[in-house]
């Protein structure tokens, strides 16, 4: 959430709820909800780091303050945006538990691979319906329409582990 604030405060000046109006509109119910105690808990941080300042509003008896991006903090924000996000995934949660759950004869193969793949299924049907015209922005469409495409290279990774399975089986 950092980096995101960082990139909206990087226009103008911008309240909390501001920001969080933002989130919203970009990405709807996609994000987990947002409560204002994280919003500012976050740009409480950012504020100690030196990569904002919060102004206060005048006039305003709730002590609203508009936040700004620090020169330290447009530094933070272009190392960021240069920065390429790495997908290496070697730590799949459901791989590590098959070979330590097969391994250990707890649990059969098949059964897991079999449960797995109706999760991924139901989940697979579940975006999908979030891709019906709902008015969702493009930004969320794509989110969904990328967390798709995983879905069906899970289940293709799946298949190569069910193969893989057999041939050790068979010899």
């Amino acid at each position: 959430m950092r980096e995101l604030f960082l990139a909206l405060l990087s226009g103008e000046r911008a309240h909390g709820y501001e920001l969080k109006q933002s989130l919203e509109r970009e990405f709807g119910d996609l994000l987990p909800a947002l409560n204002a105690g994280q919003i500012y808990v976050t740009l409480g941080r950012l504020e100690r780091d030196g990569l904002v300042v919060g102004h206060a509003v005048p006039g305003d008896s709730r002590g609203k303050r508009v936040y700004e991006l620090t020169e330290v903090g447009r530094e933070a924000l272009a190392a960021w945006i240069e920065a390429p996000v790495s997908r290496g995934r070697l730590k799949d949660e459901f791989f590590m538990k098959f070979v330590v759950l097969a391994s250990a004869r707890l649990a059969e193969p098949r059964q897991l691979l079999e449960g797995q793949r109706r999760e991924y299924l139901q989940s697979l049907r579940d975006l999908n319906t979030l891709l019906e015209p709902n008015g969702k922005g493009p930004a969320a469409e794509l989110l969904v329409e990328g967390a798709i495409l995983h879905l069906k290279a899970d289940l293709e990774w799946l298949e190569l582990i069910e193969q893989r399975l057999a041939l050790k089986e068979a010899g």
